[in-house]
């Protein structure tokens, strides 16, 4: 199982470089990205793609109001960002060697929505189950 994206896997982080388009404009990262796609706001956008550090935007965006529908795009929109950084190299081959292995994004912060909190093993994993399904799309394509 891998639990967390530390070490031999922090390529599975949505920190780590790839291009995602979105809108017709380049981001450095799937956190990029997807930080942008939480607000409407024009100065957001201008931020998420001046900004080099993924972690600096996904701080800043505690700060932003959200667009009133985030809660029901934002699965749809980190499917979106995950299905492009996985069908890049080497994301994608990478992602393929992991077999059948369960994925998990343990984290310490305690995000029981996209990953598990590691103190209380409790979480939904939905970023986990979704690189596990794309992982599942891209073996089938290329036994074809």
């Amino acid at each position: 199982m891998i639990e967390q994206f530390q070490g031999e896997y922090r390529w599975l982080s949505n920190m780590m470089p790839c291009n995602i388009e979105m809108d017709g404009v380049i981001y450095p990262s799937v956190e990029h990205a997807y930080m942008s796609a939480k607000s409407l706001d024009p100065l957001w956008k201008d931020f998420c793609i001046s900004t080099t550090s993924p972690y600096t935007v996904k701080e800043q965006s505690k700060f932003i109001a959200l667009r009133p529908d985030w809660e029901y795009i934002k699965k749809s929109v980190m499917l979106y960002c995950l299905e492009q950084k996985y069908r890049q190299e080497p994301y994608m081959s990478k992602l393929i060697a992991t077999g059948d292995e369960h994925i998990q994004e343990g984290n310490n912060w305690k995000d029981i929505f996209w990953g598990v909190d590691l103190a209380t093993g409790r979480g939904q994993n939905n970023l986990g189950i979704m690189i596990m399904n794309i992982r599942t799309e891209l073996q089938n394509l290329t036994q074809i």
